[in-house]
């Protein structure tokens, strides 16, 4: 089977409303047209690399092509794993976790997107609560770190309510003009001080190894 070659295809995050995991081929495809539907106010840009501001057509297959190209430059050392999130059977957004040289920083990085429909329901802070338990329970990770400009309140107060703190700012340029970015860091220890969502995780011993987090 698949699996027994590239096991992160059976490995499954649970919360009481969420189920995160990799997609099958159409579910990606549905992943994709959400996507193409819209993920934020057109006003405003959340991300670094304005991918959202293309034709819908063009967004899709962004997403189709992103994820391909991440699952092949799959290295130990170097990975970002793009789970699809589902609510009910139903794709939802989608929540990633990704690390360099995991086995020595023991650090990850998270980001983002639901679909603008799923805005205002709870499902960001229940996602990114599944893959800090991922990282820290599972991986045995020390930090976790994620980023948001200043103007997307959502991010950053899902950030708040988890336990993260800000270490920082930095400038970019996005569509052609300055904007703010806030880093935020949470620690295993702040992190095991607030959790309150339930997890589970199944699948991911055989995982281990490509996560760079073998015993």
């Amino acid at each position: 089977m698949l699996v027994d070659h590239f096991p992160l295809l059976g490995l499954r995050l649970g919360t009481p409303r969420l189920e995160l995991r990799l997609p099958a081929p159409e579910e990606l495809a549905a992943l994709a047209e959400l996507a193409a539907e819209g993920i934020h106010d057109p006003e405003v840009m959340p991300f670094a690399a304005a991918w959202t501001d293309q034709p819908p057509a063009d967004v899709a297959r962004g997403v189709v092509q992103h994820h391909w190209a991440q699952l092949g430059a799959w290295a130990p050392d170097m990975w970002e794993l793009n789970l699809a999130v589902f609510r009910d059977g139903v794709v939802v957004g989608q929540q990633s976790i990704g690390a360099r040289d995991f086995a020595i920083t023991r650090e990850v990085h998270t980001g983002s997107w639901l679909g603008k429909r799923f805005h205002g329901q709870g499902i960001g802070t229940e996602m990114r609560a599944a893959v800090l338990h991922l990282a820290f329970e599972g991986l045995g990770a020390a930090e976790a770190s994620s980023s948001a400009f200043v103007d997307n309140r959502a991010s950053l107060a899902v950030s708040r309510k988890l336990g993260y703190e800000e270490v920082g700012t930095s400038r970019q340029v996005i569509r052609g003009a300055l904007a703010f970015e806030h880093r935020l860091r949470i620690t295993e220890d702040a992190w095991r001080s607030r959790r309150a969502t339930e997890v589970t995780v199944r699948g991911l011993a055989a995982c281990l190894p490509l996560l760079g987090a073998a015993s």
